[in-house]
């Protein structure tokens, strides 16, 4: 179905919105307004042929090895680094949150009304990065559409954003620098002692890479290992952002423009999960299970993983429940939901690690891995062939094959409710210019059709069934609670929390006595109503997240193929 493009899909699909960029920044100054709708217009067709590679991943998901739309020529010869890119169902569900999202962003950024060709334009080099971190199966080229995302970002936040727009740029900019020069320091020290930078030969060859005597630049192998992945993991947990390393996400969020809130809880967070599913996790399948001790007291970084998973849970819904800024609220609901997305990214690590040491017949680190003390003098392999047999590995597995297809959609459930969340909170604040939930109140009845929204996005938000989150919810917590059954429950108090703190924003906005302040600045000053350009702008989002709600197969189906790839079929 593409044939007659020029260039191959992914690469047309990535530079397009960079094409588009140029296009709108050399618009002249007066013409604003076609600056506007050519960034939409270049957006529609960018979401177009996410749609074709979606439905084209649905009709023919790729098997083991393979990739969908795969392309590879040689970009850098002096480091063996390639323009090799190619998409599994993982990568086609964020392409099509991408491709869906930013037109949205941009409509509800026609309000936007300074500087406007660079705004869009920032917008559109943003997609870029995004799509490329996506498609890319080279590291170098990953790494150079990680902080692509950054750089407009950034700008968007620290021209376009409220009073303390500076100090939230700022702070975001720093952190994610921070991580990113973890990430690069990895990136270098995988790709070099491999010999390559592409994607696919790493996760062949890293995990058993021995190094010159069992050591890599005179350390130990295995420490060497442990701290590479260390860097891979705190680049990946504050883009997420999992607690503790989330608290730039607020101040962010708080003081972003309404299109950049959307866009960076829509996409931006979900590279971090992303970064995890393609190369933290099988690039160091056997660093992550390992035990280790600190003290007396024995665990492995999946443990970890999943426990900053639940404080991320519970103290993110904690922290939304005491806010009284609006945006503020919201903010923090994304730590308290990509809590549970780590969570299933936990199970998966440790099922992947499972998986690699029963392949490589590793059976002390399966022993350890199972909890199993093999006696003095006895056959590992023996005692765990009696402990922990095929089938119960196998049982494991498609428990973890459910927690993995609940993390993934939870990243797209997410991307949609939270997207709308941040739509709906910019469209009161530009007509109130506040967020304070203290001044409102008793709006209902002067906003009546922004009131049913809201609620409606609201209990999306909240996982309620009939909607898309409660699925991804439902899938992440029943596919973890054999592996982690305290976690699991720890983590309902912060879904009994997210009831609350969602409940607390509809009563403060919509419900109490009719607020007569208000309805004087309505029919006075301005109209509070929701009105038709941010209505079209939500539409899709709420269809979206009734039909994944209603009929999750659409997308699961795409997911779940790049989820038993991922596992081994």
């Amino acid at each position: 179905m593409f044939d007659l493009l020029p260039l191959d899909i992914l690469t047309t699909l990535t530079f397009l919105p960079l094409i588009g960029a140029v296009v709108v920044l050399v618009l002249p100054r007066e013409r604003a307004n076609a600056a506007r709708w050519v960034a939409l217009g270049f957006s529609l067709v960018v979401m177009l042929l996410a749609i074709g590679v979606f439905i084209e991943v649905q009709s023919n998901p790729p098997g083991i090895d393979e990739w969908a739309f795969e392309e590879s020529f040689i970009w850098f010869p002096l480091l063996n680094a390639s323009w090799h890119v190619g998409v599994d169902g993982l990568s086609a569900a964020m392409i099509l949150l991408t491709g869906i999202l930013m037109p949205l962003a941009i409509l509800i950024s026609f309000e936007v009304e300074e500087r406007v060709q660079t705004f869009m334009a920032l917008f559109l080099f943003l997609e870029t990065g995004m799509l490329g971190v996506f498609i890319a199966l080279d590291m170098l080229i990953f790494f150079v559409f990680w902080e692509i995302g950054l750089v407009p970002m950034y700008f968007l936040i620290f021209l376009w954003g409220g009073e303390n727009r500076r100090y939230a740029a700022n702070k975001f900019f720093l952190y994610t620098m921070a991580g990113s020069l973890g990430l690069l320091l990895a990136t270098q020290f995988v790709g070099l002692a491999v010999g390559s930078f592409d994607i696919p030969t790493m996760i062949a060859q890293w995990p058993l890479f021995e190094g010159d005597g069992g050591k890599i630049l005179g350390l130990d192998v295995n420490v060497f290992k442990y701290y590479t992945l260390l860097g891979f993991t705190v680049a990946f947990l504050i883009k997420i952002p999992a607690w503790p390393f989330h608290t730039w996400l607020p101040d962010a969020h708080t003081e972003a423009p309404t299109g950049g809130s959307m866009v960076l809880a829509g996409v931006l967070l979900k590279l971090g999960a992303y970064g995890f599913l393609r190369l933290a996790i099988p690039l160091f399948p056997r660093e992550w299970v390992i035990p280790r001790q600190i003290f007396s007291l024995e665990y492995n970084l999946v443990d970890v993983l999943g426990l900053l998973a639940v404080l991320g849970i519970i103290l993110g819904a904690l922290a939304a429940w005491g806010q009284n800024d609006f945006k503020r609220l919201v903010a923090y609901s994304s730590v308290n939901h990509m809590g549970f997305v780590v969570l299933g990214l936990a199970v998966a690590a440790l099922m992947y690690g499972t998986l690699w040491a029963r392949v490589n017949n590793d059976y002390r680190l399966l022993a350890g891995v199972a909890g199993i003390d093999v006696p003095s003098g006895q056959s590992a392999q023996q005692v765990v062939s009696q402990l922990y047999p095929d089938e119960r590995i196998t049982e494991d597995r498609d428990n973890a094959v459910l927690a993995m297809n609940g993390s993934v959609l939870q990243m797209f459930t997410h991307g949609l409710t939270s997207a709308g969340m941040f739509l709906l909170v910019g469209a009161l604040y530009h007509k109130a210019h506040t967020r304070d939930l203290r001044r409102f109140g008793g709006l209902w009845d002067i906003i009546p059709v922004f009131g049913g929204i809201l609620v409606f996005t609201s209990m999306a938000n909240l996982g309620l069934p009939g909607f898309g989150g409660f699925v991804s919810e439902f899938l992440v917590v029943s596919g973890s609670f054999k592996a982690y059954p305290i976690y699991v429950l720890l983590s309902m108090l912060g879904l009994l929390v997210t009831g609350i703190y969602i409940l607390k924003g509809i009563q403060k906005i919509l419900h109490g006595p009719y607020n007569e302040e208000w309805a004087e600045y309505d029919r006075t000053e301005h109209r509070l109503e929701i009105n038709l350009r941010e209505v079209i702008a939500i539409a899709p989002l709420m269809v979206l997240i009734l039909v994944t709600g209603l009929y999750p197969s659409w997308v699961l189906d795409v997911i779940n193929a790049g989820v038993v790839r991922f596992l081994g079929s």
